[in-house]
């Protein structure tokens, strides 16, 4: 069993990049404690998030980071450099290789080859520590203050030069993901010595002697002395209340200018958190990647409060905590809320009750519950509503300290309304016609953050108002919980029966007839419909009711089919069909084998993204690890099990890579996890065991997060393909308020001409919570129009789907134009009927002479016949027709 935890992270894995789709993971190798506010941390000349392991310059040591896909943070970089400083010191770099670079917990270091200058950095929560060493005969020692050098958008920076031994400051910056969202941070930087000269610049001109800037590019330089060796030691605090703010951070952190003992504080912050999960391993670059992975599912949410608990809350107004407890933001919410959050719950439900009171506060001060919230406000980035599932699962895994009905008061206002201010933070635009429809209707580019992402935002909602119903749940709001689970099911309303899709769907309600996945044109990122995918990768984002999902797909053997297909390439990007491990939609994909009966097809597919995709190298994640969502899934994946469906406490069990591990429940005991012979080659279950009495299921009760317990895992390199492999093993689903059948028509715009041949019309049935055996088909034309009506048709009995050919046809005289045409399908049950419309364009008989209709499927007997011989209008004998009745 490892002993120092601390001794196995590498941070400067992660560093490098994840591939050619996505680039750049965004780790940073720089200092930080868990959960603090600053990262000081260098940034690299052409890395948008910070330090690129594969860049050669390095820009300055900044204060804050984050791993995330978008300009952010990196304020206020610091750089030592030797000589002249010129006449544009704010486009000053110095390169650097990793010959003598070093990084591990609370400590980083680098030579920079240009002055030869030695840095070192550590840190607390609030405050960092520098020592800059200056080789003799490199010329005057300076140090560069970049207050306007932020990695994301500059609004204005302040830089201030008091007395001969401190520069203080602030810089308003923001526009996140082109969000428009801003903060103001600020900064206080003392050193061990005086500086015997100092300049200022504003980003145009150097102004010697200088002692203030204020401007988007300011900053200031100190100078040390004319040459010869020398070390100045540097403390950097940071302030989102202000900069006496930042002062008190520093002297309450640290009060002196031990850089070792700073360390040793900070790296024994993170040996007492990483030894929340001990394991034993012979193999060490797996601790490395466990460790390092571990390291990094805690670095973020970040601290907002002073030291004194003050902090700037979303109204804009200083606020004050109760002592003993912290605000906390930066929720990447899209992409942590899915196995991030309950992990953090889980080892740390102290801090994460912080976490979740601080997303009520910001709703108390905001009047609405925030998106992706970054300092003091909220982003509104990416689909979906999703620090709505995040609080749900932080209180699954164990998150108590916090006002649960208040929160749920916002969460419902959120779900339910938005600001009639069209320029204020809508937390679910549009809300009022999904409420109505049961769906986002795709196809307004103003709703959606990447475009057209109608069905991303269903499925995202769907997920949100399910978690929704958890917490309300748990409150005791009964009402609340069963009109949140019924709207937990609208993911139903984009699956297509005619594909087993789910499809984005317009505004008539009508799907795409370009169905199912579609090649994205040349430079998209993704599917339109979808955010970050499509339709094969968003098609198992049904986590709270996957049992229902494979129904509406034809059954367990259908959608195992299609796992097989999907799972032929696991890293495959956002524009073809297959897994995608690099991006957040389907990390729990790889789980829906259990709920197919196929488990050891899960145990199998979770190894080889482990083993494959991640290693002990700083190009060793898939993708971006998005504030450490990509991290917290190796996690998992290596420990055995899974947060299977937000809002509630059901594990998934795979199997894990590590013969013992042991997870320590705050208050609840251990999780003690055995798996003798575990290994690289060993990822197939044949036995477990749960407190010593068999347990034949592929997820674990809730119970186990709550009170601990032991697991005895006896694995092999052959698959058993009887163990657990039936459905009813795997995790519950959430089945109340489907629908019994879905249906849908195809073409969605048949063409007939006025007096001439029919147009096929296909309709599309699929059971799904009902018994139906057999379905039919009535339709209620308008004046015009006719339709032959089908009879019973039947449902296949083992994938429930079935189909109803129709006809379609305009009378002679028929005025050109769009004709709306009702459709009810009804079972023999008391099920509820299905109703759907389609639209029939009629062409002037002239107009349809130059080919044939669209809308003929191809090889039918009509599919060449044309206006020009049409004479009549082509309906089976057998099917009666249905005319609209005369105006």
């Amino acid at each position: 069993m490892v002993s120092d935890p601390a001794s196995y992270v590498d941070p400067l894995i992660g560093t490098g990049r994840g591939g050619s789709t996505v680039g750049e993971i965004n780790d940073f190798p720089g200092p930080a404690t868990p959960f603090g506010m600053m990262q000081f941390s260098p940034d690299t000349a052409g890395s948008y998030a910070g330090y690129q392991y594969h860049g050669d310059r390095i820009r300055g040591f900044s204060m804050d980071h984050a791993s995330v896909g978008c300009r952010a943070f990196g304020d206020v970089p610091i750089l030592p450099v030797a000589g002249p400083v010129g006449d544009a010191p704010w486009k000053l770099t110095e390169h650097f290789t990793h010959t003598g670079e070093q990084a591990e917990p609370g400590y980083y270091a680098v030579t920079l080859d240009d002055s030869g200058v030695r840095a070192e950095l550590t840190a607390a929560t609030r405050t960092g520590l520098a020592s800059f060493t200056f080789p003799p005969g490199a010329g005057p020692a300076q140090l560069l203050v970049k207050a306007g050098g932020s990695l994301s958008v500059v609004k204005t920076a302040d830089v201030r030069v008091v007395g001969d031994r401190e520069v203080t400051g602030s810089v308003t910056t923001g526009n996140f993901c082109s969000k428009g969202n801003q903060y103001t941070v600020h900064y206080a930087i003392t050193f061990d010595q005086p500086f015997t000269a100092h300049g200022t610049w504003d980003g145009t001109t150097v102004t010697a002697g200088g002692d203030s800037a204020t401007a988007a590019g300011a900053g200031a330089y100190l100078t040390f002395g004319d040459g010869g060796s020398r070390t100045v030691r540097a403390k950097v605090a940071l302030s989102y209340v202000s900069a006496a703010g930042a002062r008190a951070n520093m002297a309450a952190e640290v009060p002196g200018w031990d850089l070792d003992a700073l360390h040793r504080q900070t790296r024994d912050q993170w040996t007492r958190a990483l030894g929340e999960v001990r394991v034993a391993s012979r193999d060490t670059g797996e601790l490395k990647t466990f460790y390092t992975a571990l390291y990094h599912s805690l670095l973020h949410p970040n601290t907002f409060n002073d030291a004194d608990g003050r902090y700037i809350g979303f109204d804009g107004r200083i606020r004050t905590l109760p002592a003993g407890h912290a605000q906390y933001t930066n929720f990447s919410d899209w992409d942590t809320y899915r196995s991030l959050a309950p992990l953090q719950a889980m080892l740390f439900p102290r801090q994460a009750g912080d976490m979740a009171q601080s997303l009520v506060n910001d709703a108390q001060q905001s009047g609405w519950w925030p998106r992706w919230p970054l300092a003091n406000s909220a982003t509104g980035q990416m689909s979906g509503d999703n620090s709505v599932p995040l609080i749900a699962d932080l209180y699954a895994y164990g998150a108590r300290g916090f006002d649960l009905k208040r929160a749920l008061t916002y969460l419902v206002k959120g779900a339910t309304s938005v600001d009639p201010d069209p320029h204020a933070y809508h937390e679910r635009p549009g809300i009022a016609e999904y409420a109505e429809r049961g769906y986002m209707p795709d196809g307004d580019t103003a709703r959606g953050d990447h475009g057209h992402v109608g069905a991303s935002e269903t499925l995202e909602w769907a997920i949100d108002d399910f978690a929704i119903s958890r917490l309300a749940a748990a409150a005791g709001q009964d009402d609340v919980a069963r009109t949140f689970a019924e709207r937990g099911q609208n993911w139903q309303n984009v699956l297509d029966p005619a594909t087993g899709y789910l499809e984005p769907r317009g505004e008539d309600g009508r799907f795409p007839d370009k169905a199912g996945f579609q090649p994205p044109a040349a430079g998209k990122f993704g599917q339109d419909g979808y955010d970050e995918g499509n339709a094969a990768q968003y098609n198992w984002l049904v986590p709270q009711d996957m049992a229902g999902l494979i129904a509406s797909m034809g059954g367990s053997a259908a959608a195992a089919d299609r796992l097989d297909r999907f799972f032929g390439r696991l890293n495959a990007g956002p524009n073809a069909p297959y897994m995608w491990a690099g991006n957040e939609i389907d990390f729990g994909a790889p789980w829906v084998y259990d709920q197919v009966g196929r488990p050891w097809k899960a145990q199998k597919t979770v190894r080889d993204i482990a083993t494959t995709l991640f290693s002990p190298t700083p190009d060793g994640e898939p993708g971006n690890d998005d504030l450490g969502a990509q991290s917290s899934w190796y996690v998992w994946a290596a420990l055995g099990m899974y947060p299977a469906t937000p809002g509630t406490a059901d594990l998934a069990l795979h199997s894990p890579l590590f013969e013992w591990a042991v997870i320590d429940l705050p208050g609840a005991g251990d999780l003690d996890i055995r798996a003798p012979g575990a290994s690289d080659g060993t990822p197939y279950v044949h036995r477990l065991t749960l407190d010593g009495h068999t347990w034949a299921r592929t997820y674990l009760p809730p119970s186990v997060v709550a009170h601990g317990g032991r697991l005895d895992f006896t694995l092999s390199a052959t698959p058993d393909t009887r163990w657990a492999a039936s459905p009813s093993a795997a995790s519950p689903s959430f089945r109340t308020g489907e629908h019994d059948v879905l249906a849908s028509a195809t073409p969605n715009r048949p063409s007939v001409a006025a007096g001439g041949v029919a147009a096929e019309l296909v309709v599309h049935a699929q059971r799904l919570a009902g018994h139906e055996d057999a379905l039919s088909v009535s339709a209620a034309p308008p004046a015009g129009i006719t339709v032959a009506a089908a009879g019973p048709f039947a449902l296949d009995p083992a994938t429930g789907s079935g189909t109803a050919r129709l006809w379609v046809s305009a009378a002679a005289g028929t005025a050109a134009g769009s004709y709306e045409v009702p459709l009810t399908v009804r079972g023999q049950a008391d099920a509820p009927p299905v109703r759907l419309t389609v639209t029939v364009q009629v062409a002037d008989y002239d107009d349809a002479r130059a080919g044939p209709y669209r809308g003929f499927p191809a090889g039918s007997p009509t599919a060449t016949t044309t206006a020009t011989t049409a004479t009549t209008t082509a309906i089976p004998a057998a099917i009666p027709a249905v005319s609209g009745s005369p105006t």
